[in-house]
């Protein structure tokens, strides 16, 4: 498997042949999580559930930054304590993207847990005489590291002084970061320097160190964090060990809205709580897979209306594998074994994709072109017992991979549906067409769609989307 660096800015090949250690930076805590952050912990759940389907071992680990200014100021707006505050929207945060089918990472890092991880990673620094103490905490000292820029591709003697890099006059240089800021208000912690809090930077070096080693596979998040956080990251990281931080930088495009930046400025973010509650799981899960991971991508009532339609496109091949003609009803075998090669072929297409730079855009492409395919030859009433039987396998993996969850009929709902079906059609057979369609209603308010075929009826389970955007 290849995929882009942003460091080498070039495909760099996955060592897959122990166990895939991944770091993603987390959310901070201090608000809901939007469409955004959605996008993000998609692709790399995505990524993940691929690598696991080819038996490669995983090492999942994503933090939560628990303590952060904008925790502290929304906390104070609430009047609550900021950890109080991180708490209730860690606990959202889980709501959330437990609806949205993500696996839960193998640790879930908080930076308050890791605060003496943190001291002494700042202590290795100090020593190095890549960090110094000033009147106002801790920097680190970016002229010392010569490769500073390497991961942006920023130069230091092009750099300014910017809206995140805070200006402080007790700093030897502007472009210095925060290791350790002093404060006497709470959330604060003694260290040997003086009570403070951490930066943000250091946090994700303290934890990803601990849990992944120092010279871990991946480390990705969106694009956003390439600068500056993922550089100081770097440069703190290596300076303490020497070593190079991480194999490959991944990262993933933002999300637009309607052609613009989403931003509460503009008040035109999309919570996760509000695209579930109009466009369900699935669609989101296949509208942020939708481009390559690496591009903006739009969110827009078109683009989801579009996959609205080829989702039910999805559930209406998965009912059709579900309750196949029998075998003696239709082709013969020899046409059985021809639709399996188009469907390997069709699933080696979609593996080629994901190995290629993660390409969840082509690997959807094969995806539902085998839908088509399938639902073409179930129109034709060609879907037989034993090619459900070999296709239906595929269907299942490649929806496992994606994190699509397929809406299933239980045992319960089948018997109540078989007696309402028998009941339909004995009052078809009466010409009480009438009754028949009220019975008809009854079984669509269950969630159900009837598909009626020459010699059987298909029950078609559709998950409810209410596409108001």
């Amino acid at each position: 498997m290849k995929i882009f660096d942003t460091l080498t800015a070039k495909e760099e090949g996955l060592d897959t042949s122990r166990i895939v250690r991944i770091y993603v930076c987390g959310v901070t805590v201090y608000d809901e999580s939007h469409i955004g952050h959605a996008r993000t912990i998609i692709v790399f759940d995505t990524l993940r559930r691929f690598l696991e389907s080819q038996e490669i071992k995983v090492k999942f680990v994503q933090n939560f930054t628990d303590v952060d200014d904008k925790i502290i100021n929304r906390a104070k707006q609430e009047n609550i304590p900021p950890l109080e505050l991180s708490s209730k929207f860690i606990t959202r945060y889980f709501e959330d993207f437990d609806r949205l089918n993500i696996k839960r990472a193998d640790n879930y890092p908080k930076a308050t847990d890791h605060i003496q991880e943190m001291l002494e990673l700042i202590k290795s620094l100090i020593e190095k005489n890549f960090a110094y103490v000033s009147k106002n905490g801790i920097y680190f000292s970016v002229s010392k590291f010569k490769e500073y820029g390497k991961l942006s591709k920023k130069k230091i003697s092009d750099l300014v002084a910017g809206a995140r890099i805070e200006i402080d006059e007790t700093k030897n240089d502007p472009l210095d970061f925060a290791l350790w800021k002093f404060a006497s208000d709470q959330p604060k912690w003694q260290s040997p320097w003086g009570d403070g809090r951490p930066g943000w930077h250091i946090e994700c070096s303290a934890m990803s160190l601990k849990y992944l080693g120092e010279n871990f596979e991946i480390h990705g998040g969106g694009r956003d964090l390439i600068f500056p956080h993922h550089e100081n990251e770097i440069a703190q990281s290596e300076s303490h060990t020497g070593k190079n931080f991480a194999k490959i930088w991944m990262h993933v495009g933002m999300v637009t809205i309607n052609g613009k930046k989403m931003s509460k400025s503009l008040g035109n973010t999309k919570s996760i709580e509000h695209v579930l509650k109009n466009w369900s799981p699935n669609i989101i899960r296949l509208f942020c897979l939708s481009g390559h991971y690496s591009k903006p991508i739009d969110y827009s009532e078109d683009a989801l209306k579009e996959t609205i339609i080829k989702w039910r496109q999805v559930e209406n091949c998965y009912a059709e594998l579900s309750s196949p003609e029998k075998d003696e009803l239709v082709r013969p075998s020899s046409f059985s074994e021809f639709f399996m090669k188009k469907t390997d072929l069709i699933k080696k297409e979609f593996d080629d994709a994901l190995n290629s730079d993660f390409n969840t855009s082509l690997a959807l492409n094969a995806f539902f072109r085998l839908i088509k395919e399938i639902n073409n030859f179930a129109s034709s009433e060609d879907i037989s017992q034993s090619i459900a039987k070999n296709v239906k396998p595929v269907l299942e993996t490649m929806s496992e991979i994606l994190g699509l969850k397929i809406s299933k009929i239980s045992d319960e709902e089948r018997n109540i549906l078989n007696e309402l079906i028998k009941t339909r059609n004995t009052l078809r057979e009466q010409k009480q067409y009438q009754k028949a369609d009220e019975v008809r209603k009854q079984i669509s308010d269950m969630g159900i769609v009837l598909i009626d075929h020459k010699t059987r009826t298909l029950l078609l389970k559709q998950e409810k989307i209410s596409m108001e955007g």
